[in-house]
């Protein structure tokens, strides 16, 4: 009888470890903004979990400050034509501004994800109505689309994560669909098959797990973009309502100032919005990076 020896195992895990710091540290030394990303992306996780502990100022109360005072010691970034913080609008503004990117883009990888990878695998008329789906949606100038979505259903978040979802679903449809079409009658499949496997059970156990890869990599270079959407709609008064504290209303409400010279209401939430999709952008190039071998020769 064949039994697993735990030494070995043991042995491997440390290994395998060892491996993958090797390639993190490879990654980082060759391209050092994967670790400027990756501290970005950090630092805006914490900001949105502990956002309204950090905040000095309450972002919705007025008069914290002399009205449109330019930033200093006491306000670091000034205050606003309400005499709202601004620094405390940003920081507040960030749980909102990636909830909305994150639920967004997990909506649409998930529909996405199953709905390419069912039309990969079965093909037929799923295939066709999937394909031709997505199509449609590519046929729009997706911001454009997202307006008339968010125009027609109302400018709420929830509407806005679907808008969102939507313009992003083909995305994931055609990488997952494109994947999988690539992998359905590798030797692993044709393995699991005979081993006794149903053909749902070698999709998500078998084929979907190797997909997921540059699926990640589509997810990070996806929720810069979701950002980006969600303060345009702010800008042009099709998201978030104000006084809600989001970095696309505050940058519209600084625009009418910066002729007038009070350009940091407009300058700071502008750069941190600039930031956050600089920082997804970058960490969807590290990502590859790692995940593909080629790119490490």
């Amino acid at each position: 009888m064949n039994t697993a020896n735990p030494a070995l195992a043991t042995r491997a895990a440390p290994g395998r470890l060892a491996r993958q710091w090797h390639t993190l540290r490879y990654v980082v030394g060759e391209n050092p903004l994967s670790a400027i990303s990756a501290g970005l992306f950090v630092g805006f996780v914490l900001l949105a979990l502990f956002g309204p502990w950090l905040a000095p100022h309450d972002p919705l109360a007025s008069h914290v400050g002399e009205p449109l005072s330019p930033p200093s010691m006491a306000h670091w970034f000034g205050t606003d034509a309400l005499g709202r913080d601004i620094l405390s609008r940003v920081i507040i503004a960030t749980r909102l501004d990636l909830g909305i990117a994150v639920a967004a883009v997990a909506l649409s990888f998930v529909i996405g994800g199953l709905m390419g990878a069912f039309a990969g695998y079965f093909g037929g008329w799923f295939d066709r109505v999937s394909t031709r789906v997505s199509d449609t949606i590519m046929a729009f100038p997706l911001f454009v689309l997202a307006m008339g979505i968010v125009a027609a259903l109302g400018n709420t978040v929830a509407n806005i994560v679907l808008a969102t979802a939507i313009i992003n679903l083909p995305f994931y449809l055609r990488v997952a669909r494109a994947e999988v079409r690539v992998r359905r009658e590798a030797g692993f499949v044709e393995a699991a098959r005979l081993a006794g496997n149903g053909e749902l059970r070698v999709l998500f156990y078998h084929l979907i797990p190797n997909v997921m890869p540059p699926m990640m990599v589509q997810i990070s270079l996806n929720m810069g973009w979701a950002i980006l959407n969600a303060a345009g709609l702010s800008f042009i008064g099709l998201g978030v309502r104000p006084p809600e504290a989001e970095w696309g209303i505050m940058v519209a409400e600084g625009a009418q100032y910066i002729v007038s010279g009070e350009w940091w209401i407009a300058l700071f939430p502008g750069l941190v919005l600039m930031l956050a999709v600089f920082c997804f952008n970058l960490l969807g190039d590290s990502l590859r990076d790692l995940i593909d071998p080629r790119r490490r020769t």
